[in-house]
């Protein structure tokens, strides 16, 4: 019998128990293949198409899924994993839970609160936000609607060294902490569902807002006098030069050499993660280049078409231990359920961006959809770790995973 020491103790598991105690169905489903399909009958096509979609014929995203089942968890029986532990550590600051939440752009085609309404419901639970240079908010709203709690800042790499400046300046006096540099879109991938409707919600200003609020940029534009003003707000001949130029600055295609990394460390005063790492060579340079991170990530399948599965990636390079090392090593494309996120997990990755699912959340309930979504993953990554005989996070390893049924038979 357990000393009551080992009793369990307060746990994300317990929203499960929350609304089984209540009698009542919750306002949002807890499958997450249902808020999406919510989320589709919801928004018309070309929003709901410009998050779901991706690259080409979406291969590389159904791969991104259909990697995590070839991956089975093991569970260990007899384990007292009572008292369980989520936390983790991340460049010196700890976190409650090991899932972050991905920075995405343009959120205010799906809510009319935007970024800032996933930035409170992120908060709300504790979890850090990750803010994209193509949001919809300013980078001081959402540093307001994120009040305390832990923010990151995602960079689409300025064609403008001023502007490139002026912006990470701006993040930084807003108490964004992490810098997570977005290399693989330079320039946006082949996405037939957009291109079909010609569907692209920067030409009309709208994930524009950090560009439209940025000194640097308006005043290198000549159109200082719409500084800090929404597209809505601005005369229509101005717009659309304006958000054609926005675009063209944080999306010019203009390929950056590794040693372009060194004016981005002159600025930016903390830890600097690159996103888009998907072979070994390139976490193996990221070191060499003194970066402090990498996300192993294909933009969740949306920039090249027939790519490899962003997990398989990792397997390979969450098991190395020069990078195990050197890196903060996270990861993304494909989580969708907290018993992905265990697999990440055990596959080397020490948190992971959540991208899509909170986004559905974002579409059908706003900063209550955010944080509903958050829980739900939460408590089954904990649920998970409890019925498989983890305790903490550092119990979590390869051992924990099976991929013998994916191998031929040798019979």
């Amino acid at each position: 019998m357990a000393d009551s020491d080992d009793a369990p103790k307060p746990s994300w598991g317990d929203y499960q128990k929350q609304i089984y105690a209540s009698f009542e169905r919750p306002a949002l489903s807890t499958d997450v293949r249902v808020l999406e399909q919510q989320a589709k009958e919801r928004l018309a096509p070309e929003p709901y198409n410009y998050v779901w979609g991706s690259a080409g014929q979406g291969r590389t995203n159904a791969a991104n899924l259909a990697a995590f089942d070839r991956y089975r968890i093991v569970p260990n029986m007899l384990v007292p994993a009572n008292n369980r532990s989520t936390k983790v550590t991340l460049f010196g600051q700890e976190h409650a839970a090991p899932v972050i939440l991905a920075p995405i752009g343009v959120q205010g085609i799906c809510h009319k609160d935007g970024e800032e309404a996933s930035a409170r419901g992120a908060a709300n639970v504790g979890v850090t936000y990750t803010m994209s240079s193509a949001s919809t908010r300013s980078i001081e709203d959402v540093a307001d609607a994120s009040g305390d709690s832990s923010r990151w800042y995602q960079l689409y790499w300025p064609k403008s060294n001023e502007v490139l400046q002026s912006v990470l300046e701006r993040a930084q006096k807003a108490g964004f902490s992490v810098l997570v540099v977005t290399l693989d879109t330079m320039q946006l991938g082949w996405r037939p569902l957009d291109i079909d409707r010609a569907y692209l919600p920067f030409l009309q200003g709208v994930g524009s807002a950090v560009g439209f609020s940025d000194p640097a940029f308006m005043k290198q534009q000549g159109m200082e006098q719409h500084l800090g003003k929404s597209a809505k707000d601005i005369p229509s001949d101005d717009l659309l030069p304006l958000s054609i130029n926005n675009l063209g600055e944080f999306n010019s295609g203009l390929y950056r050499s590794w040693d372009d990394l060194k004016l981005i460390k002159s600025i930016w005063k903390g830890p600097i993660v690159l996103k888009g790492i998907q072979t070994l060579a390139d976490a193996h340079r990221a070191i060499d280049y003194g970066m402090d991170g990498i996300v192993v990530s294909n933009h969740g399948g949306r920039q090249v078409d027939g790519a490899m599965a962003s997990l398989d990636a990792l397997a390979i390079i969450g098991q190395d231990s020069r990078v195990r090392d050197k890196l903060t090593v996270l990861f993304d494309s494909g989580i969708r359920t907290g018993s992905d996120v265990f697999k990440a997990l055990a596959l080397g990755a020490q948190a992971v961006l959540l991208g899509r699912p909170y986004m559905y959340g974002l579409t059908l309930a706003g900063e209550a959809g955010v944080e509903h979504v958050i829980r739900c993953v939460l408590a089954d990554l904990e649920l998970t770790m409890a019925l498989t005989g983890h305790e903490t996070l550092a119990d979590i390893s390869r051992a924990s995973l099976d991929d013998a049924h994916t191998r031929p038979s040798r019979l």
